[in-house]
């Protein structure tokens, strides 16, 4: 099996230290930086995923160096500011052609709405592979029509679903599989539950969902299965700091 991930990508970078007094020129922190964490994150994040899970991945994202950068307080896990650099540099994907597309099992577009891909990008994308699993910003909306699967939070599903109320979304209702954080998943009006474990950081667990999702529907074409495996991958990264990679 082999998976194409498409999508903006950044290195999420977590600076840990000690914020222990206030800076006597003005009300704010004093924050002494400890170490550094750095992983691939948003699209680069599901492709490393998909890949320590055991499937060949190619990722297809943009080429600049976008960053998130995180300070955060050690001992809390507090985090006290996120400065983001480089994305206004992201340029839109080239076209890719349908021989490439339909080299893999399955396509995975991981849209953070960044300017890498744009709704005729997706739009063709769909319409040109049979297992397309769709994860974007973007409102939902027809370009997301030929998707197999559709995975929004349950923030982008309200902004896309219930602020708009638009009639002739209909159709996503069997594509859409809404991750409700602790509250586990949503699909087809079933909630998925997950265990109750010490959250320290939801940071890249929609990535790891999405990844684990794909891994397990490629391998029963179960998404019953496919969604359990999921929230059990995403649980794992969500009891570490920062942005992890799942390793069952």
């Amino acid at each position: 099996m082999e998976v194409l991930v498409i999508g903006d990508s950044c290195i999420d970078s977590y600076v840990y230290g000690e914020c222990d007094r206030l800076c006597p020129d003005a009300p704010v922190p004093v924050f002494v930086p400890s170490y550094q964490k750095d992983n691939k994150g948003m699209a680069g994040n599901v492709h490393q995923n998909v890949s320590s899970l055991g499937l060949r991945c190619v990722l297809k994202t943009n080429n600049n160096a976008v960053t998130k950068t995180r300070y955060v307080q050690e001992d809390t896990n507090h985090l006290l500011l996120r400065v983001d650099s480089g994305e206004e540099h992201i340029k839109q994907i080239e076209k890719i052609s349908k021989k490439f597309l339909n080299r893999f099992d399955a396509v995975i577009i991981s849209d953070y709405n960044k300017g890498y891909l744009s709704e005729e990008d997706i739009k063709y994308i769909c319409d040109n592979h049979k297992l397309v699993f769709i994860d974007t910003k973007k409102i939902i909306s027809d370009f997301c029509k030929g998707a197999a699967f559709i995975k929004i939070n349950n923030l982008e599903f309200k902004k896309s679903f219930q602020e708009f109320n638009n009639p002739s979304q209909e159709w996503a209702k069997e594509k859409l599989i809404v991750t409700m954080g602790a509250k586990g998943c949503k699909y087809k009006e079933k909630i998925y539950p997950v265990s109750k474990v010490e959250i320290r950081d939801y940071s890249g667990a929609g990535d790891t969902f999405l990844a684990g999702l794909v891994f397990k529907f490629l391998e029963t074409k179960d998404m019953d299965l496919a969604i359990k495996f999921a929230n059990e991958c995403a649980t794992v990264v969500v009891q570490q700091k920062g942005v992890n990679t799942v390793n069952l």
